[in-house]
């Protein structure tokens, strides 16, 4: 009798497994992971490795487990996937995925999601007709709509910018435009041309954690954050740059995940993932947030790829900058900052794989890492291709401070670069305002005034190198608002009142006249150039064939005496004040007030004094000849007499440098000598008319 029992137990227990399992059966054809839409029918297809059993649970089954919505395994136990059915055409459904019985979860890869907690903050103007969290459904769904209009693209022969010609201009929406909406931003890019901008990069707008967030803290890596509008919108956001010839780069987050992403929770413990096919459960490296991705998994890397492919072809952006690319190792240097930083062959072959990929999606796709490692690790990573982020913050803020800080590393070169594969920055949302640290540890105490005239001088020597640059919005106006305000992360205001601030308005046309300057002109993008800027003066030099262009700025508190790099003889040409120098030798001296720079050409650009400097004259005298229209003024330096020919008639006057006179005449003929006997020697100002020259005597 015991016998039989025993034998009945073992006979009946495969049939009770095998009513457990799912069906296991290969994804139709065509079919991928996500919501697939098969004519009016809907087939979900959810990748989930070594769960047991799913069902799909929604609307269409009054969210509760029914047979007909549990789904099918693939062969190879990565995937489960079930038809719906058809559905009228237009109908939003929500849905969830019940994991083994006791997780329900939002599709990983859904396009849409609703939360319960943050959407009913979203305003109506944001997102109209948003769809009601589904009273029976608990915690975040994820929606599909069936029948839904493809958005008409418009401008799709959008060519790209080179990447060494890149001028980014980093975006965080929540911040930048009122309303903080998709459309807003696409209002906004007359005011990027202007700026000589050709590429945005917009922070994270993946669906993210809370609705005031820097985006870092992402959730759903296809879905666009609801708080700054409808899938189309963006679209609408793209469409309208490529038409204005800017491309779009998205900060994308796949170094680490929040706590409500599905692919966390499925395989969370009570406080971490673990045994995770996708996440360490302890992160190799010092600066992780929130969880780990382990891009050495096979999982990892085909969300990567999942998600580098679809914003690339749903939304056609332009590339993308990777956030904490360092931190994408499995090499485990605990919270040693300096062993994480050192070269990592299996990171590089990480990164390259990722890069490889997104190639052969799109061959022209930027690819730009936040990655900040020793430098033959870089320039490895750039000789595949990949940009970097340059962070020459420290640098220009020392200097601009007063102080003998080199700029060398914002070269390219001289960081041993063989390509232009460096995207240097003297802001980022990671970084303090220049203006706020001006206020700090400099070598004097600015005034107000003179950290504008210092911003000036900082966006001149930056925009000056050759290589793709990125600003950090509102840098433009001087924006002195801390970073730590409200919280690190916290909104920072708005400031319409520097619109209506002169001065800062000239701050920005320094920085527009620049960066129209180097779309407009070739010899920007030269690959030859010297830097001398390790001293309290610096020069910058451009040369393409005959054309030179000559940088020269004195970021000291005092007047410095600089002997300019001229390469060749003749009329140069200052571009902010529209005068002209006659360069005589190679030894001649420049006296400098501090903070003052001058871009001189070897070529007349025809620009004219453009009145965004404080000093009216080219401050060029000690060179030559001052040339302007007639007017001419030599010997300069002068000895013991200075020739004034072709002055207006009326006064003129010689000023020393405590603003006295010390000469005064009028002027009948148009020309006049000036004895200079018994003057001290020094730098004086010369008065005719409303010209002002600087004379060195």
């Amino acid at each position: 009798m015991h016998f039989r029992v025993f034998i009945f137990i073992l006979f009946i227990a495969p049939i009770v497994c095998l009513a457990q399992a799912p069906q296991i059966q290969s994804l139709p054809a065509g079919i991928r992971e996500g919501v697939n839409y098969v004519d009016d029918h809907v087939v979900l297809c959810l990748y989930a490795p070594e769960k047991q059993d799913v069902y799909a649970i929604g609307e269409f089954s009054n969210w509760e487990k029914k047979a007909e919505y549990r789904m099918r395994q693939t062969p190879d136990k990565m995937r489960f996937w079930v038809d719906l059915g058809s559905f009228p055409a237009g109908q939003e459904v929500a849905y969830q995925y019940l994991i083994d019985g006791n997780l329900a979860v939002a599709d990983p890869l859904a396009e849409k999601i609703l939360d319960p907690q943050f959407d009913p903050q979203i305003p109506g103007s944001t997102y109209p007709n948003l769809k009601s969290h589904p009273l029976k459904a608990d915690g975040i769904v994820s929606t599909f709509t069936t029948g839904a209009i493809s958005y008409p693209w418009k401008n799709l022969a959008f060519k790209r910018p080179k990447p060494e010609n890149l001028h980014i201009y980093e975006v965080l929406l929540r911040d930048f435009v009122s309303g903080k909406r998709y459309r807003a931003l696409a209002d906004s890019l007359s005011y990027f041309k202007k700026l000589g901008i050709n590429a945005i990069e917009l922070m994270p707008v993946m669906e993210f954690s809370a609705n005031d967030s820097w985006g870092y803290n992402p959730n759903f890596l296809l879905a666009p954050d609801k708080f700054y509008g409808e899938k189309n919108d963006l679209k609408y956001l793209i469409d309208q740059c490529h038409g204005q010839g800017i491309a779009v780069i998205l900060d994308i987050v796949l170094n680490q995940a929040d706590a409500q992403n599905p692919y966390v929770r499925m395989y969370w413990d009570g406080s971490k993932p673990v045994n995770s096919p996708f996440f360490n459960s302890v992160a190799t490296h010092p600066y992780s947030v929130f969880y780990d991705f382990n891009h050495e998994s096979p999982h990892t890397q085909w969300l990567v790829d999942t998600v580098c492919r679809y914003w690339l072809n749903e939304f056609h952006v332009d590339g993308y900058r990777f956030d904490l690319s360092k931190g994408f190792t499995q090499v485990n240097s605990g919270n040693n900052e300096d062993q994480w930083g050192k070269y990592d062959g299996s990171r590089i072959k990480l990164l390259k794989r990722i890069n490889d990929q997104i190639r052969k999606v799109d061959p022209d796709a930027y690819v730009i890492l936040e990655h900040f490692a020793v430098a033959n690790e870089e320039q490895e990573l750039a000789q595949s291709g990949m940009l970097l982020w340059s962070n020459a913050k420290f640098d220009m803020t020392r200097a601009v401070q007063g102080f003998a800080q080199d700029l060398g590393g914002m070269s390219y070169q001289q960081r041993g670069f063989e390509q232009p594969s460096l995207i240097t920055y003297i802001e980022s949302h990671d970084e303090e305002r220049l203006l706020v640290e001006l206020g700090a540890n400099a070598a004097k105490t600015f005034t107000a005034a003179e950290k504008l005239e210092r911003a000036k001088l900082a966006a001149a020597l930056w925009l000056s190198v050759p290589g793709p640059k990125m600003m950090w919005q509102w840098g433009e106006l001087g924006y002195d608002i801390s970073i730590n305000q409200n919280g690190r992360t916290g909104v920072k205001p708005a400031k319409p009142e520097y619109a209506r601030d002169p001065e800062r308005q000239k701050l920005l046309q320094v920085y527009q006249v620049l960066g129209q300057l180097r779309s407009a002109k070739s010899i920007f993008q030269t690959p030859t150039f010297s830097m001398q800027t390790s001293g309290i003066v610096k020069q910058i030099l451009l040369s393409s064939g005959s054309s030179h262009v000559l940088f020269v700025a004195n970021t000291s508190i005092e007047s410095q005496v600089l002997t300019p790099n001229f390469p060749q003889k003749g009329i140069w040409y200052d571009y902010f004040t529209g005068k002209s120098v006659d360069v005589t030798g190679s030894t001649n001296q420049l006296n400098l007030l501090p903070g003052e720079f001058h871009l001189l050409t070897s070529e007349n650009w025809n620009i004219k004094d453009l009145g965004i400097l404080p000093w009216k004259t080219p401050n060029l005298a000690v060179l030559g000849t001052i040339r302007e229209n007639t007017l001419r003024v030599y010997p300069n330096p002068a000895v013991d007499e200075l020739i004034i020919e072709g002055a207006p008639v009326g006064e003129v006057q010689l000023f020393d440098l405590l603003g006295r006179i010390v000469y005064a005449e009028v002027l009948k003929t148009g020309q006049t000598h000036i004895s200079l006997a018994g003057l001290p020697k020094g730098i004086y100002m010369l008065k005719l008319g409303g010209e002002w020259v600087r004379i060195s005597h």
